[in-house]
């Protein structure tokens, strides 16, 4: 079921406070059971957590492996979904995870911006990519010279619009060394972009 959903379904996360209330409802309907709220709860989220995945897995079918496990775990464990957090965070955890055990997994694991960066969002017409490339070509370069925490909380903070809260959830660290992270890694992300320029 999850694998023919996760080639078909590409909605990205949900930005509004109207839809974390509706990943909520319906999360809460996948824990009675319905297979239609997994469906919706899937293709509003799987491109982001798949691009996130590829990002630690730099394998698109092990991405797409791991992807699948997410959202079967979501499935399984949705009843003990706290509310601490928007679903939103809750699935980019499960997945953070499930990526870092896989990559484990893999001696040659290395954070790909470029593999990830290239699957199109739906949301982007062609005008707009053609418009972003060279930055994003610029950004990526940099982004690549980043240590892996540095590029992880500029990549959870401006690709997916977490608040720094969400982050130190999603990373499992405190709220102050995700303030600092960030510091130093947009500082240096400057440096690089100001030298390669």
């Amino acid at each position: 079921m999850l694998s023919a959903l996760t080639q078909t379904g590409h909605a990205s996360a949900p930005a509004s406070a109207a839809a974390a209330a509706s990943d909520e409802i319906l999360l809460s309907r996948i824990a009675r059971g319905d297979a239609v709220a997994m469906r919706a709860l899937v293709a509003r989220h799987q491109t982001r957590v798949y691009r996130w995945i590829l990002r630690f897995v730099r394998d698109a079918a092990l991405a797409e492996d791991v992807l699948n496990e997410v959202f079967l775990d979501v499935w399984r464990q949705a009843a003990s979904f706290a509310g601490r957090s928007s679903v939103a965070t809750w699935v980019l955890a499960i997945a953070r995870f499930k990526a870092l055990t896989a990559a484990r997994k893999r001696i040659d694991v290395q954070l790909d911006e470029d593999g990830a960066a290239s699957i199109p969002d739906p949301a982007d017409n062609a005008e707009k990519v053609l418009e972003r490339e060279d930055e994003r070509k610029l950004l990526r370069s940099g982004l690549a010279a980043l240590s892996r925490e540095h590029r992880e909380v500029l990549d959870l903070v401006y690709y997916h619009g977490k608040s720094i809260k969400d982050v130190a959830e999603v990373v499992g660290i405190p709220e102050a060394t995700v303030k600092t992270r960030m510091f130093y890694a947009r500082k240096k992300l400057a440096e690089l972009i100001k030298t390669a320029a």
